[in-house]
């Protein structure tokens, strides 16, 4: 027999749950991790936290307490497929190589070091930037201008000469907007309208691959 590919599976084969209970579980997972803050000081591992959730989320679904074995597995069974479908298009990881011979690039991510480490691992994408920064590696991550100033220490740079480019208004473009970068741009996947606010980006692009005709404005 082969071992299961997904959590649900996991949970029908292992565990003896219906497929109610199983999308229950895995819905109650998710918003458990939407819902995550992680102290490192309390001298637990992320997977420990995250393996908990899954125990959390069947014994409120099963009614029952599945063990740690069964909520271990399931996390790992869920990393590892998570960490499998991330990848860089090649459209995307062409663009960054052009750009890269011109500009120095900075990878500046929010998040806890261990987890986002692995998607940039996984990835294989660390190679394609002059410095990579991860904010739970620091006392403040985005928007707090302390990161920003780092990252400027880093590539040795002034703000004024920076852009910053992100899908997120509330920590990258705000960020930058305080930092002091000479751009902004906000990467729109969805086509949303910008919400009603102070935080006002100076361009908008529905793909990071539009960036190139923003830059023509700064050559």
């Amino acid at each position: 027999m082969l071992p299961p590919t997904t959590v649900c599976e996991l949970l029908k084969t292992c565990g003896g749950h219906d497929a109610a209970t199983t999308g229950d579980v895995c819905q109650r997972f998710a918003h458990k991790l939407l819902q995550e803050v992680y102290e490192p000081s309390q001298g637990r591992s992320i997977d420990d936290v995250r393996a908990d959730h899954w125990r959390e989320a069947i014994q409120e679904a099963a009614g029952s307490d599945p063990g740690r074995d069964l909520a271990a597995r399931c996390y790992r069974l869920w990393k590892e497929t998570r960490l499998q479908l991330l990848a860089l298009t090649p459209e995307v990881r062409g663009l960054l190589l052009e750009l890269g011979r011109s500009y120095k690039l900075l990878l500046l991510t929010n998040g806890e070091s261990q987890t986002q480490r692995e998607k940039i691992r996984a990835v294989a994408c660390e190679g394609l930037f002059s410095q990579v920064v991860v904010g739970g590696e620091h006392a403040e991550e985005k928007p707090a201008p302390s990161i920003f100033s780092h990252c400027f220490q880093l590539l040795a740079v002034r703000p004024q000469d920076c852009i910053m480019v992100g899908d997120s208004l509330h920590t990258d473009i705000l960020g930058g907007i305080n930092a002091g970068v000479r751009a902004t741009v906000w990467v729109n996947g969805t086509g949303a309208d910008l919400p009603e606010g102070p935080v006002k980006p100076d361009y908008t692009i529905t793909s990071v691959l539009d960036l190139p005709k923003i830059l023509e404005d700064f050559t």
